[in-house]
C-alpha cells in the first residue's frame, strides 16, 4: 500500500472511530510506529486530523479537549524550551498572572525559590507547584473547579481579575490564527482568559507550534490583543513574520 492510500484509510478511520492511535495503526497496516506518525503529521498539516498524544482525532471536533496528563506530554520538548524563553519575562519583584496550561506549569516549575514577585493563578496544580517558594506571594483564584483542566471558572474567578492589576499575563490557548484569533473549546474558560487578558498590562502567549491555526468552539481574543508569542521553530518564519505583522512580537525557541 503506498503512503497516500494508506493516510487516506487512517483517515477513514479517524472519522469513523473519532480517534485513532499509533500502536493499533502500525499494527494494522504492517508498518513502524513512526512510519505511522510521519502519515499522521502530513494528515494534520493538511488540516485533516489533529494530532494528539498518541494518535489523532478528526479535525473537524472542535470541542475536542485533551485531558490534563495527555497535555502534560505532548510537545513535551517544545514546551520546556518555550518556558524557559519565557523566564525573561517574568517581572523582578512585580506581579504576573499565570494562566491555566500544561506549557504555563512548565513555565511555574522553572521559578526558583529565590524570585521575589506576586503570582496570581486560578490553576490548582501551577498553585501547588509554587505554594513552597518563599519568596513569592501567592494569590489563588477561586471558583467551580473543571476537572478535565483542574482550572478554576466562572463567576467567583471573573470578579478576583476583575480587582487587580498585574504586569504580565502568560496565556495559554489551544489554538491561535490571525483568521479565527484565540481558542479553546470551554466558554467558562474562555470567559477566564478574557477576565485575565484585561487585568495585565502585556500578555504573553505561550503556545507550541501545533496550536498554530487549530480553531475550537470558544474564542477569548484575537492575536492583535497578544504581545508576544512565544512558541517553538516548528512554527514557519512565513507564518511567524505574518503574525509579527498584525503587531505581536514572536520568539521561536
Amino acid at each position: 500500500m503506498y503512503a497516500p492510500e494508506r493516510q487516506q484509510e487512517i483517515l477513514r478511520l479517524a472519522r469513523d472511530g473519532g480517534r485513532v492511535d499509533v500502536v493499533s495503526l502500525a499494527e494494522e497496516f504492517q508498518v513502524t510506529a513512526e512510519t505511522i506518525r510521519r502519515d499522521l503529521k502530513a494528515l494534520d498539516r493538511a488540516g485533516l486530523v489533529r494530532r494528539v498524544h498518541g494518535g489523532a482525532i478528526p479535525a473537524g471536533r472542535l470541542d475536542f479537549e485533551p485531558d490534563l496528563a495527555e497535555r502534560e506530554t505532548t510537545a513535551a520538548d517544545e514546551k520546556d524550551r518555550i518556558a524557559r524563553a519565557a523566564l525573561a519575562e517574568v517581572p523582578a519583584d512585580g506581579t504576573m498572572i499565570v494562566d491555566a496550561g500544561s506549557t504555563a506549569a512548565r513555565l511555574a516549575g522553572f521559578l526558583t525559590p529565590d524570585l521575589t514577585l506576586t503570582v496570581v493563578t486560578h490553576s490548582l496544580p501551577i498553585a501547588a507547584r509554587l505554594a513552597d517558594h518563599p519568596g513569592i506571594q501567592l494569590h489563588l483564584v477561586g471558583g467551580r473547579v473543571r476537572h478535565r483542566t483542574r482550572a478554576a471558572v466562572d463567576a467567583w474567578a471573573l470578579r478576583a481579575y476583575a480587582e487587580i492589576r498585574a504586569d504580565v499575563l502568560f496565556l495559554a490557548a489551544n489554538g491561535f490564527s490571525a483568521e479565527h484569533g484565540l481558542t479553546t473549546p470551554d466558554l467558562a474558560e474562555a470567559a477566564v482568559k478574557r477576565a485575565a487578558m484585561a487585568a495585565a498590562r502585556r500578555v504573553v502567549l505561550l503556545a507550541d507550534s501545533s496550536k498554530h491555526g487549530k480553531e475550537h468552539f470558544a474564542r477569548f481574543g484575537g492575536l492583535d490583543d497578544v504581545d508576544l508569542l512565544i512558541t517553538d521553530t516548528e512554527l514557519g518564519p512565513q507564518d511567524a513574520a505574518a503574525i509579527e505583522a498584525g503587531g505581536t512580537e514572536v520568539v521561536r525557541a
